[in-house]
């Protein structure tokens, strides 16, 4: 490239001093230097500080010698020249022809994209295609004055570099780390910076396993075409294991694909071809809908944990098409569950689920305020067909399918009062007609109306502090709910987990799905509290309970929702400018225990990653959850020098006092080379999960192809 480049700015600028005929189809360049000289009929020299400007290119020399009857170029140097894409030359003299078509640069070094160097004795130019280098050293190392050594170097016999592929060909060439020797290769291919996708071998990763044994993955990378692709990623080890992982990928005008998966023989099940499939997609469809979809399934509840695929207890594959606009959500989708819990059974879960839904929000004209309404039809299938509840204790009809058309309406308004009090009124109505078959225990069809009405009153107080600039507000809040009373007479199967968080505080119904309804009289009360600080703190509370004209039984225990008065609901989150945040939730009873609580403290920046979240939950039959909970995770990543980078992650139980697992990691990356050590154990086990332990390490020297470098260069000391 920077041959082409070259030409063209030598031709030009040579034509203009040469007073060539304005009707040349050469661009124009300028050209600068001390002294311009024209010797006998057909020399030109120009000497000192020679400079040439074209198309935003540059090229420097001592000296630029032409002669016109040999037809030949001769330029001295330093010799730089800089490309304006990021390429640029350095070389100490060059011979060239008129057209540079042929030609050698002596004691050069070209620098490709800003990252790789190649230096080399000589550059000879082939054919305005080929650039041969003899004798190079390869690296893109940061080398510091005094030594000649970079932390690692390429050396090859020669390099040719076929720049319309961009492709760089090595004879001969020895890996070196540090100076000394690692490995041999005659020959080697490897794509130039510039190259963003090239069929070939990808960086391998070393792992060692304790199920598996010490192994290598080994990717290969082929190219179809600028839109789609293939890796193929085989897994030999010393212990059992042997695999293939395929990930196909393909980008259309409107969408992409991505297939992934894999297949493996090893001991931990014995005479089983183990294997993982998952295909995954998103297209632009008319009218701004959106088509998303996922399809995965697994031979055995084990195998993702075994191979270090993320972590899954339950497979869900879906299709959606959906549309959300400012006052409008459109979703239709179908989902398919499989189960991979050892205690669960997916003949008697909901294999097959289908939504429709439709949102709208819109203004209410002369009665004031903002309404909504909402159309759904849902229906879930079980494979079973049994009629009752089997050994399983989820009080479920094994076989229960249930169908299901809802109509929701909404509507809101605010008013603002003297003395700053706000006033809002409220309210929801919904009717549903709900399908059950294969259930002895409920009716086969039933109607269902319910309606609640709200009036909320807000008073926010606010102090803003005008020396310091701290502003607070404390803002109380009630909020009183007229809802018909009565028991729940629908089976209830996606409302089992409801929580109780402030941001349902004051909500008219605190069930997540549509099988059962909050009812009753009631009253929601709260306390906001709110302080900003100009240093860039911040701190929000919010404090509330729940009053009941009467325990419905809705709830359970475990919800903090139960009986006439709820439990104590307190939040706060507390947030800097330095990335510091907490976030925590807890629930007490009237006694002041704690029941359940949920913390999690953050703090990210530019050097620092920590991460650790606490969770105390009761156990609560209702929820499906036999044991109490009681956990802490933490997960952090710490720079610990500008090259150095320290990871660490675990969780805790404390229930029976053990570690679930651990993980801790070290990378070192920098301008020229990153390096991956990872150490990770799984202390939990089942009827399908073994505890084990994995080691991994990866290397990449950065430069080639496009795996460029985002750490810091390596300091040289004075």
């Amino acid at each position: 490239m920077f041959f082409r480049i070259l030409k063209l700015v030598c031709v030009a600028a040579l034509a203009v001093v040469l007073s060539v005929s304005a009707s040349s189809s050469e661009p124009q360049a300028t050209l600068i230097a001390d002294n311009l000289s024209i010797r006998g009929t057909s020399v030109l020299l120009a000497e000192g500080n020679v400079e040439i400007f074209f198309k935003g290119r540059r090229l420097k020399a001592s000296a630029i010698r032409y002669d016109q009857s040999l037809n030949s170029l001769q330029i001295s140097g330093p010799i730089y020249m800089d490309t304006g894409d990021g390429n640029y030359i350095l070389a100490e003299q060059a011979d060239l022809n008129a057209d540079l078509t042929e030609g050698v640069l002596r004691s050069a070094r070209l620098v490709l994209a800003g990252q790789l160097q190649l230096a080399a004795s000589e550059v000879m130019r082939v054919n305005e295609r080929y650039t041969s280098l003899n004798r190079v050293s390869a690296s893109s190392c940061k080398i510091c004055a005094g030594s000649s050594t970079p932390l690692w170097e390429v050396r090859a016999r020669r390099v040719v570099h076929d720049q319309i592929e961009h492709q760089l060909y090595f004879d001969q060439a020895q890996m070196r780390f540090g100076g000394i020797p690692i490995f041999y290769i005659p020959r080697l291919r490897m794509p130039d910076p510039t190259l963003k996708r090239a069929t070939g071998f990808l960086m391998p990763r070393f792992s060692s396993n304790t199920l598996l044994g010490t192994g290598v993955r080994m990717p290969y990378f082929i190219k179809f075409g600028d839109h789609k692709d293939l890796t193929i990623v085989p897994f030999l080890s010393s212990g059992s294991g042997k695999s293939v992982e395929l990930r196909y990928r393909q980008a259309f005008a409107t969408g992409t694909i991505e297939l992934l998966g894999s297949a493996s023989r090893d001991d931990i099940v014995l005479g089983q071809t183990r294997g993982y499939v998952q295909a995954t997609g998103e297209f632009a469809l008319p009218r701004n809908f959106t088509l998303t979809f996922r399809a995965e399934d697994v031979t055995d509840p084990s195998y993702l944990l075994d191979y270090g695929y993320p972590e899954k207890d339950r497979l869900d594959s879906r299709i959606e098409v959906k549309r959300t606009r400012r006052n409008e959500l459109i979703v239709l989708r179908l989902i398919g569950f499989k189960s991979l819990r050892p205690n669960e059974d997916n003949a008697t879960l909901p294999f097959l689920v289908a939504d429709a839904t439709l949102t709208r929000r819109f203004g209410l004209g002369g009665l004031g305020g903002e309404g909504g309404l909402s159309f759904q039809l849902h229906s879930h299938t079980r494979r079973s067909h049994s009629f009752v509840d089997g050994p399983d204790p989820d009080l479920i009809a094994d076989g229960r399918d249930v169908s299901r058309a809802l109509v929701r309406a909404d509507w809101r308004k605010n008013w603002q009062l003297p003395s700053g009090l706000g006033l809002s009124v409220l309210g929801e109505a919904t009717a549903d007609l709900t399908a059950i078959r294969e259930d002895a225990t409920y009716l086969s069809t039933g109607i269902r109306l319910h309606g609640a009405v709200a009036a909320e009153l807000r008073w926010p107080w606010v102090k803003a502090h005008g020396l310091s600039g701290v502003s607070q507000m404390i803002e109380p809040v009630a909020q009183l709910v007229l809802a018909p009373g009565g028991v729940e007479h629908l089976p209830n199967e996606d409302s089992l987990l409801a929580e109780f968080d402030q941001g349902n505080l004051f909500a008219l119904n605190r069930f997540p799905g549509n099988d059962a309804i909050e009812r009753g009289l009631r009253a929601n009360l709260g306390l906001n509290y709110t302080r900003i600080d100009p240093d860039g703190w911040t701190i929000a509370a919010s404090f509330g309970r729940v009053l009941r004209a009467a325990d419905l039984g809705q709830f359970s225990v475990a919800s903090g929702l139960s009986g006439q008065t709820s439990d104590w609901l307190t939040a706060v989150r507390v947030s800097n400018d330095d990335g510091f945040s907490v976030l925590g939730r807890a629930l007490f009873d009237s006694n002041l225990s704690m029941n359940k609580a949920e913390v999690r403290l953050a703090w990210i920046n530019e050097t620092t990653q920590l991460s650790t979240g606490f969770v105390k939950s009761p156990a609560d039959l209702a929820e499906d959850r036999l044991i109490a909970i009681s956990e802490l995770a933490f997960d952090g990543q710490i720079k610990i020098a500008s090259n150095w980078t320290a990871r660490l992650a675990t969780r805790y139980d404390f229930n029976t006092q053990s570690t679930a697992k651990a993980a801790a990691g070290l990378g070192f990356r920098n301008e020229c080379l990153s390096v991956d050590l990872s150490l990770s154990r799984r202390f939990t086990s089942s009827t399908s999960v073994k505890p084990a332990t994995d080691f991994g390490l990866s290397v990449e020297f950065l430069g080639f192809g496009s795996s460029t470098s985002s750490g810091a260069a390596r300091q040289c000391r004075r």
